[in-house]
């Protein structure tokens, strides 16, 4: 039986600009691929198995290695903190975590408490800064937590801004620039290390040839 690669992928904007990079490396996946419902794809004819996942469940199946590879957002890195190794910035899905909130929220001064999905990140930060803070984990509409006197600000994913603005919030802080990146299982790194370097090669040269487009 032929080696295989599997990898975690991430459902959603990414996968779909994550598939769309895997084809240009030359990989053989069949045109319906990013149409499927199924969570366990194996691609026989590119020797790939992929593994779609909620993106942050990605770098848990990659640590504990079910999967070899897979591809993360680097905001879903900064807050697991798992034991992979991080080989790729890929350049796709490019966004930001910023602080947000009210327009007055800066003019209070005590502002204490912060929702975010990122609790981890939000606190380093924060400490960074020397401000202490309350953290509030929530996991989806975080912008609501400002407009109910939940919290004084939020940490997000910003992309364009429109849902802050449509909200009613403003920005006030960036804290760093995220991209999606190819991370690897130690392990699957010594046992398949050519198939992944092939991986990484292939990959690379289709994010080298983007820049000079």
């Amino acid at each position: 039986m032929k080696e295989r690669l599997t990898i975690a992928m991430p459902k959603g904007r990414i996968f779909i600009e994550a598939v769309e990079l895997l084809k240009k490396a030359g990989y053989d996946l069949p045109p319906e691929f990013d149409e499927s419902r199924k969570l366990i794809l194996d691609i026989e004819q590119a020797g790939l198995r992929f593994i779609l996942a909620k993106p942050v469940d990605v770098p848990t199946y990659v640590e504990h290695g079910v999967a070899d590879v897979g591809i993360a957002g680097k905001d879903v890195l900064l807050e697991e903190e798992r034991e992979v190794y991080e080989v790729l910035d890929l350049k796709i899905s490019e966004c930001y975590l910023a602080v947000a909130g009210l327009p007055d929220a800066k003019k209070r001064g005590v502002a204490s408490k912060v929702a975010t999905k990122y609790p981890h990140v939000a606190s380093s930060y924060f400490r960074e800064q020397g401000e202490q803070v309350e953290i509030i984990k929530l996991n989806g509409s975080i912008e609501l937590a400002p407009l109910i006197g939940l919290a004084d600000r939020i940490v997000d994913i910003v992309s364009t801004g429109r849902t802050l603005k449509e909200n009613g919030l403003v920005e006030l802080e960036q804290i760093v620039p995220i991209t999606s990146r190819l991370i690897v299982n130690p392990a699957s790194y010594r046992l398949k290390d050519q198939m992944i370097d092939e991986l990484v090669n292939k990959l690379s040269a289709v994010i080298e040839g983007g820049k000079g487009q």
